[in-house]
């Protein structure tokens, strides 16, 4: 039984300590659907239902509403697939958190900082931004004269031919069959990625994500009401275990990084890539997306898991890691039934990229001082990871050099106290828990840092209060 306060008590025993959880006492009323997750947004907008409240379970809300289980069933999902409530399993059905999810990029120190932690704003060193280093970006000037030409008008091709031919070279090594792929330009990777899932699936269809996960693909799949099914990420990438399980739950599209993982490093082994393309040629309709989104950047050689013959699939690369995130612009290489339909969304007097940003960055792209500066780039990133890795493995923290932007550090224990700990010492760090398509079963015990623009000096120093905080 329940005794006072909601403590759980047994029939002639003293009242234990074991808290039971009650759902929240606010009346949800109805006897359709519709009715009842229209009675649950109600109780929320007017702060009856707080976030995280938890609702009835089915069972008890059909008896209380005098309707059928089924019906009770069909609200709750349609709720989820809004995105108002989150289910999770026995643990029971919630009222969502309507907080945002982190994003990539500086960091608000409000934000990433942690409780007890009473530096000012600002006072950190951000190591969580994900950044490139803007020294290493070509200047776009020199290109700017060469881009300016005549207008292009409506009905006109949306491609520039000079950077389309640019393009096809660029991807023509990576894809299934260079004479059928399809080219379709968007601004910037995580716009093309939407618009390919958008052309694909409905919402509450399932889509297939790297675990942990690109911020940006965290957030297109919740806010489209797309359903996540997690698949696990080692050193090799994607693993195919994972992607198995997550096709035969009835995942629809899979959005994988081949090198450069983010936020992990990981890239695609010759082995893991041909594990991947064996699973999925069970699956020659499902969407793959492959993010290639460090393209130039990396020191790792691309490595597909497309199938000979996969009838729907997308390489995605941007450019907005080597010639900065302002210029938003991305190449999509497709299957041609899958650029047919992009084209609904991506047509002239509608959302077509402009030709002023194509001509600039096939200008700086095909500069031979550009293109070693890309280069010395990739270099950089690699080197300063490597270095910052070995000063943490000379403390005892054995951290892969992966390819990409930052270091994915495996703790002993969980990583909040961590990166609280750091906040105290001057640096902002992201603790793995912002990467986790379902957060909270348990204490990540990952931090990522971005280092590569650390002096030698803040490197040990780094290192030395990460052993510290351990």
């Amino acid at each position: 039984m329940v005794g006072p306060r909601g403590w759980s008590a047994r029939a002639g025993a003293r009242p234990t300590l074991e808290r039971v959880e009650t759902p929240s006492p606010a009346q949800i009323t109805g006897t359709t659907a519709a009715e009842i997750a229209a009675s649950v947004r109600s109780l929320v907008e007017r702060g009856d239902l707080a976030p995280g409240a938890l609702l009835p379970p089915v069972r008890s809300l059909a008896e209380q509403l005098g309707i059928n289980r089924n019906t009770a069933v069909a609200a709750y999902r349609r709720l989820a697939r809004d995105g108002a409530v989150v289910a999770q399993g026995r643990a029971g059905t919630r009222i969502a958190d309507p907080r945002p999810v982190a994003q990539e990029g500086y960091a608000d120190a409000g934000s990433l900082a942690h409780p007890g932690t009473d530096a000012p704003a600002g006072t950190l060193r951000d190591l969580g931004t994900g950044n490139p280093a803007p020294a290493l970006i070509p200047d776009l000037a020199p290109a700017l004269t060469g881009a300016v030409g005549r207008p292009v008008l409506y009905g006109e091709p949306v491609i520039d031919p000079g950077f389309e031919a640019w393009a096809r070279a660029w991807v023509a090594p990576d894809v299934p069959d260079g004479g059928s792929t399809r080219l379709t330009l968007t601004s910037g990777a995580v716009d093309a990625i939407e618009r390919l899932l958008t052309q694909a699936l409905v919402r509450d269809d399932a889509v297939a994500l790297e675990d942990p996960c690109f911020l940006a693909s965290i957030q297109t799949v919740r806010h489209a009401g797309y359903r996540a099914l997690p698949v696990p990420v080692d050193a090799e990438g994607m693993t195919p275990d994972g992607l198995r399980a997550a096709l035969e739950a009835g995942a629809r599209a899979v959005v994988l990084t081949p090198r450069a993982q983010n936020p992990t490093g990981a890239s695609l082994s010759e082995a893991r890539a041909l594990a991947l393309r064996e699973v999925l040629a069970e699956h020659p309709y499902v969407l793959v997306v492959l993010d290639d989104y460090f393209s130039f950047l990396s020191r790792r050689p691309f490595r597909s898991p497309l199938p000979l013959g996969h009838r729907r699939w997308a390489l995605v690369r941007s450019v907005s890691k080597f010639l900065g995130p302002d210029l938003c612009l991305a190449v999509t290489a497709t299957d041609a039934g899958t650029a047919q339909r992009l084209a609904l969304r991506l047509s002239p007097g509608t959302t077509w990229v402009s030709h002023l940003l194509q001509r600039l960055a096939h200008g700086v792209l095909t500069d031979p001082a550009a293109q070693e500066l890309i280069e010395q780039a990739g270099e950089h990133y690699a080197t300063r990871n490597a270095e910052v890795a070995a000063l943490l493995a000379a403390r005892g923290i054995e951290v892969a050099p992966a390819d990409g932007m930052s270091l994915w550090v495996t703790l002993p224990s969980p990583a909040t106290p961590v990166a609280e700990g750091l906040a105290r010492r001057g640096w902002l760090v992201r603790t793995g828990e912002d990467f986790l398509l379902v957060p909270g079963a348990e204490p990540s015990r990952h931090l990522r840092a971005t280092v590569h623009d650390l002096s030698v000096a803040e490197a040990e120093r780094f290192a030395r209060d990460l052993a510290a905080e351990m």
